[in-house]
């Protein structure tokens, strides 16, 4: 459906949308936030005022001759900005700045690589028909996810920006989130996404994600529920259909599906301090979110050439289900102590094992010597939520270890965390026989929104009734306690025995 005006880029379909800011100003209050495409191709018609201007501008893509190069896209012959031109990138910027006055959150880049329809890409030329489109073609995303991600910082400089694209090179992480463009309703388009998004990973992009469920294709319910699964649990989460598809939203298979769908989001919603927390220390590192075993586990050669299941974050262990009709497979657990998520089941690795998947779930375990953080239930919306209690589920590992965790916490919207508005705490857990010792120290300056005064501790695995928290004797109540802690350091000591 085209919600522009004839697919003209930088404009609303007014007699669907007669009031854009105010549906946008709605929606927020309502806690959601807008993101609209925008195409890179300009609808080549004298009198659209996009079009117009670049031509006064001289911004477009030309020919060999120095022509405009005229392709065929969404709105029939189309122009193409030349992003390898700075002032191109600047002007680009500014009509995102202005799209985004209106009150949407972000912009979609799709048709990036370019797409030209019928006409040959050889014919585009860039920096004013010096450079042939083999010099820029892979770079052509990446640029204008730059004048875009540009333009939002200038009209919203204190806000983190959001741009998603459809296409990308190297250092395209620096300014866009990636989907992996047009899949298909298919059992091996759910598995191909696993490597797809693996080698995203490592080669520098952390956020990345495919369309749950299918771009193209009629899909079955199964697939739908498998896809939210996996789907759930990988850095950018999206169910996306094309228009003559049938629906792929959840609640249209019936009640079963949509519950089966909704408590997949719901366990990502309970993980997003954990997931917040992978992407962080992603920014200071480059370490994936969603990587390869083989990245964490390199001595292990049986994970060489393994490519359906992964981590999420460097402590979840994710074997999605990809078979029409299966309800078990095989699952490689690496070195160490593993806990099944939803039985709580303990393995200890560097071995195979048969996990049982009903349609409620799939394969996930939790690495022993992890602190998850996660919020005590999923809300409605992320939008501004701080909840009052944060959980951290303690994975006591079998054998003796010494092993950092990580939970950071800032206001999720602006800049300010460079100028230490956050709290970072760091958990080391330590286990020497059977004596268990978790330290927690934090750093940072904290931010106004701040609102947490608890942290839970959960315990997974062998471990007494009491504890000792900064010296003082604690009752586990179902292997938990509720600390009064904000943004504080503190000690908690434990003597294994027998599970609660």
């Amino acid at each position: 459906i085209d919600y522009m005006d004839e697919y003209r880029v930088f404009t609303w379909d007014k007699k669907r949308f007669p009031d854009p800011a105010a549906m946008l100003t709605k929606l927020r209050e309502q806690g959601f936030r807008v993101i609209t495409i925008v195409d890179p191709g300009v609808k080549y018609e004298p009198g659209y005022k996009i079009f117009d201007e670049g031509m006064a501008r001289d911004v477009f893509c030309k020919t060999e001759s120095c022509e405009v190069y005229v392709g065929q896209v969404w709105p029939g012959r189309t122009a193409f900005p030349d992003f390898a031109v700075e002032d191109v990138r600047k002007w680009w910027g500014e009509l995102n700045a202005a799209h985004v006055r209106s009150g949407l959150a972000g912009i979609w880049n799709d048709m990036n690589e370019p797409a030209t329809g019928e006409v040959p890409p050889d014919a585009m030329r860039f920096e004013h028909g010096r450079q042939t489109h083999r010099r820029f073609h892979n770079q052509y995303a990446m640029l204008m996810a730059m004048g875009t991600t540009e333009g939002l910082l200038s009209e919203m400089p204190d806000l983190r920006t959001f741009v998603l694209s459809r296409a990308g090179s190297a250092g395209i992480q620096r300014y866009a989130a990636n989907w992996m463009g047009d899949n298909c309703a298919r059992w091996n388009h759910l598995w191909m996404s696993i490597p797809m998004a693996l080698g995203f990973g490592i080669s520098g992009q952390p956020f990345v994600g495919a369309d749950i469920g299918g771009f193209m294709e009629n899909g079955s319910p199964e697939l739908l529920v498998r896809w939210y699964q996996c789907g759930a649990l990988t850095p950018f989460c999206r169910n996306h259909n094309s228009r003559d598809q049938i629906d792929k939203y959840p609640w249209v298979f019936g009640e079963t599906v949509e519950e089966l769908c909704r408590a997949a989001l719901e366990l990502r919603y309970r993980l997003m301090p954990y997931i917040y927390t992978s992407f962080f220390r992603s920014s200071e590192t480059g370490e994936p979110v969603q990587s390869p075993l083989i990245f964490q586990y390199q001595n292990d050669r049986t994970l060489r050439d393994l490519d359906d299941q992964y981590l999420f974050g460097s402590d979840l262990l994710v074997a999605p289900i990809y078979v029409k009709g299966e309800t078990a497979r095989q699952v490689y657990l690496p070195q160490g102590t593993w806990y099944h998520w939803f039985t709580g089941e303990k393995f200890n690795g560097r071995k195979w094992v048969v996990a049982q998947a009903p349609m409620e779930h799939i394969p996930l375990y939790a690495r022993g010597g992890a602190v998850i953080p996660m919020w005590p239930s999923a809300p409605d919306s992320t939008m501004d939520f701080q909840p009052e209690t944060i959980e951290l589920h303690v994975f006591i590992p079998d054998e003796d270890v010494e092993d950092l965790s990580f939970l950071h916490e800032d206001d999720g919207r602006t800049f300010a965390f460079r100028r230490c508005a956050f709290y970072r705490t760091e958990f080391l857990l330590r286990r020497a026989g059977a004596q268990l010792t978790l330290d927690a120290k934090v750093t940072g300056d904290g931010f106004p929104e701040f609102a947490r005064r608890h942290l839970r501790l959960v315990f997974h695995g062998g471990i007494g009734k009491q504890v000792e928290v900064n010296g003082e004797r604690v009752l586990l109540e179902s292997g938990s306690t509720l600390l009064e802690n904000a943004g504080e350091a503190f000690r908690v000591e434990a003597t294994l025995g027998s599970a609660v």
